[in-house]
């Protein structure tokens, strides 16, 4: 927040600190919520971000905190990107400005940011497990502090969710859970678990009259005991009657709710409450995702993860009809029309892989399995089992979750199963907990796992054709985010295992990964102006490679550059620099690409500029490694 603005925010101007919530009232606090939103969307709408999650939490989290002892207390959110209205509260609203932009405060939490981050969480469904496991610490220790997690109900088709909350309802370890349900993941949310929180929502009633039951129950006398246990039977009766299982109850939770998300003074009672209560207590409430902004609350989905847009309109610039996953949704469909058997499964991404309109066309042929990648994997392998020609689109950063499944359920049966591996390779915004820069390496390791990697968006359509209707086997196509550019035989048909040159030359061989591509032509412009000739080649299969190209290659140049915007350790680059030495014909190697350790947030030029994968980057890398004498 610019010093200038303050007269803009009176309650805001005067939070640095979550004690400074401490001594206002209920009324001061609706003033101050409305405040953050304001402040908000004026934020996001220049940075991009997750704006709708963060416009539900805005009470919530004032709530929490002026409850809570933070940083004493500990506050673990789930996925993360809701951690916008905590940052504002704990001594950062003035750097706000710097929201997701390189160098700047990350757009989810960060332990080496602020103390009052303490955990990092990026991915879905941890917040629980990583809870437990501080309560567990903290219990050995014999400290006194609360430890609470958030968690939103998407989060909870994760199974890792499901898992935490099992243990942690027999531990009787003391643990404050809040369910934060918006009936919204990214998309709307699916499965069972997700109808009966909606059966929760609609029953208030039983709330209350267990409420008034309850504080009967208390008045009564110990003489009474016989008509105490025999109206406990009434109220489980009641129960059984208004919500047929209580789930979280069967599991050992202390239930609260549903209570509205959006009533500081009710959430502030209940956590004051629960926090005291001996053993694990679960706090239902129920939020409107993007409230206050009524673009965001009717399209909740498309202000999940937003570019910058006007707050007057609510318009976005979206090229996602021009960009690579924009491209995918379209040939899915077009595939589809073709083959019956085309399967498209997502996990809760059907926006962000650009399957809406597959959805709306194929709804039988369409599974979106919630935050749940483990089980799209082998839900997949069945499919492929019975004959169908599965697809499933998947996030980079969160295919990392079905690894097993991967390895286990398709690949080592060699079931035919097309992997879409979309935000493959630097993703820029989102940060270290999203950036694809692993999917090479471990997909390397992974036995019959076929690797593709387009480099134009016109390559993707026809690595698309070949892997659903003549590849055998598990296959993953593998491609970034955003637009692209087209190359002179992009539209050469797919051979299994064959590359292609794009430009011959003399002096290097270059040999660009997808998305780095268009930067290689302009590191060779580079060095030619230099007298370099400089050899490109499009590998188009990295696994399994086509060596033939490659030798050749090497032996014509002796010097051989892989540029890709993943880890340097394993993967292809990896593989090439073993053949070249394996084939000792006296060529040189060197792998350009990124550290083995997280990417920090920020625009995808800069963190190219930063580990040298830039133009420039890559001709001063070539120019040290080859031409200079030291």
């Amino acid at each position: 927040m610019n010093k200038n603005d303050n007269k803009c925010y009176g309650y805001l101007s005067r939070i640095n600190t979550p004690d400074d919530l401490k001594n206002l009232t209920y009324d001061e606090l609706g003033i101050l919520a409305e405040e953050i939103r304001l402040f908000l969307l004026d934020t996001v709408s220049k940075t991009g971000g997750h704006i709708a999650s963060n416009l539900g939490v805005v009470e919530l989290t004032l709530a929490l905190h002026k409850v809570l002892n933070a940083p004493l207390d500990k506050i673990i959110w789930d996925v993360g990107h809701q951690t916008y209205v905590h940052k504002i509260l704990t001594g950062r609203k003035d750097s706000f400005e710097s929201l997701r932009q390189f160098g700047g405060i990350a757009g989810f939490p960060k332990t080496q940011e602020s103390e009052y981050d303490i955990f990092n969480t990026g991915h879905s469904s941890t917040s629980v497990s990583a809870a437990l496991g501080m309560a567990r610490a903290r219990d050995l220790n014999r400290e006194d502090y609360t430890v609470a997690a958030v968690i939103g109900d998407g989060a909870l088709s994760g199974g890792m969710a499901l898992e935490a909350l099992n243990d942690a309802g027999i531990s009787r370890t003391n643990l404050l859970v809040i369910l934060n349900d918006n009936g919204m993941s990214i998309a709307p949310n699916v499965g069972g678990l997700s109808r009966y929180l909606s059966r929760l929502r609609i029953r208030p009633f039983y709330y209350k009259t267990r409420e008034s039951m309850q504080a009967f129950f208390d008045s009564l006398p110990n003489s009474g005991r016989r008509l105490r246990k025999f109206l406990h039977k009434v109220k489980s009766s009641v129960k059984s009657m208004f919500i047929p299982s209580m789930f979280f109850e069967d599991l050992g939770f202390r239930y609260f709710g549903p209570i509205d998300g959006h009533d500081i003074k009710e959430m502030v009672r209940v956590f004051e409450q629960g926090k005291t209560m001996k053993g694990p207590v679960l706090v239902h409430v129920v939020t409107v995702k993007g409230k206050g902004y009524k673009f965001a609350e009717e399209n909740p989905g498309i202000y999940h993860g937003v570019a910058p847009f006007v707050i007057e309109s609510g318009q976005v610039v979206n090229s996602r009809n021009k960009n690579y996953s924009g491209v995918f949704g379209k040939k899915m469909c077009e595939l589809a029309k073709q083959d019956n058997k085309i399967i498209a499964i997502t996990a809760a991404m059907t926006d962000g892989t650009g399957l809406t309109q597959f959805r709306e066309l194929y709804p039988k042929r369409f599974f979106d399995v919630g935050i749940a990648e483990q089980h799209a994997v082998t839900l997949a392998a069945g499919l492929a089992m019975g004959g169908a020609k599965p697809v499933v689109a998947i996030y980079s950063t969160f295919l990392q979750r079905a690894y097993d499944q991967i390895l286990h359920d398709v690949a080592l049966q060699n079931l035919k199963v097309v992997f879409a591996i979309d935000r493959a390779g630097v993703v820029g915004d989102d940060g270290e907990t999203h950036q694809g820069i692993y999917d090479i390496s471990f997909l390397y390791t992974i036995p019959n796992m076929t690797i593709l990697s387009p480099a134009s968006p016109n390559e993707l359509k026809n690595m698309l054709d070949y892997a659903i209707f003549e590849h055998q086997g598990p296959v993953a196509v593998r491609y970034p985010k955003g637009s692209g550019h087209e190359f002179d035989g992009s539209d050469t048909p797919i051979e299994f295992g064959k590359g292609m040159v794009l430009k011959e030359g003399t002096s290097v061989t270059l040999i660009g990964v997808g998305k780095v591509m268009n930067n290689i032509f302009e590191a060779a412009q580079l060095l030619e102006s230099e007298g370099i000739s400089c050899e490109i080649i499009n590998p188009r299969f990295l696994r399994p490679a086509d060596d033939e190209l490659i030798l050749k290659s090497a032996g014509k140049t002796n010097k051989v550059v892989v540029v890709q915007d993943v880890i340097q350790e394993g993967g292809f680059g990896a593989y090439v620099t073993g053949l070249i030495n394996n084939a000792r014909i006296g060529a040189y190697t060197k792998v350009i690409g990124l550290p083995d350790k997280g990417i920090e947030h920020g625009k995808t030029e800069l963190i190219y500029k930063k580990y040298g994968l830039d133009p420039q980057g890559i001709k001063a890398a070539i120019i040290k490694e080859f031409y200079t004498n030291n």
